[in-house]
């Protein structure tokens, strides 16, 4: 019990670490970039890593998980804290990716707002 609670835990902080990675993306140009390119890349990835509803939003579907976990772990097992860590855990993964898919765009979306050509 206490082997998975420890792997659970380390699980979750592993999922939150990698939350912050597209705030990381570096995206694709379409041309040479610009002399102000490295700098404006350096702000939009500040504006994307600073977007702390998103990692307010992992933990809602962590908690959300653990609690859909731990009803479906006492119907099919009878052991919700296993069903409530397996739900943290998914949920977790769920709103981990979707954070970063969110702060991904943001980058894009902040660079092809001034001024560069980013395809992707």
């Amino acid at each position: 019990m206490r082997t998975k609670i420890t792997i659970s835990t380390a699980m979750l902080a592993l999922v939150a670490a990698c939350a912050d990675s597209g705030a990381n993306y570096q995206p694709i140009l379409d041309g040479a970039p610009t002399p102000a390119y490295q700098a404006d890349l350096d702000a939009c990835q500040a504006l994307a890593r600073n977007q702390t509803q998103f990692d307010e939003d992992t933990i809602a579907a962590s908690v959300l998980g653990a609690g859909v976990g731990a009803v479906l772990g006492e119907v099919d097992s009878g052991d919700p804290l296993e069903g409530a860590i397996a739900g943290a855990l998914a949920g977790g993964v769920s709103g981990a990716v979707d954070a970063s898919e969110k702060r991904e765009s943001i980058v894009i979306e902040c660079l092809r707002g001034r001024g560069h050509r980013v395809v992707g």
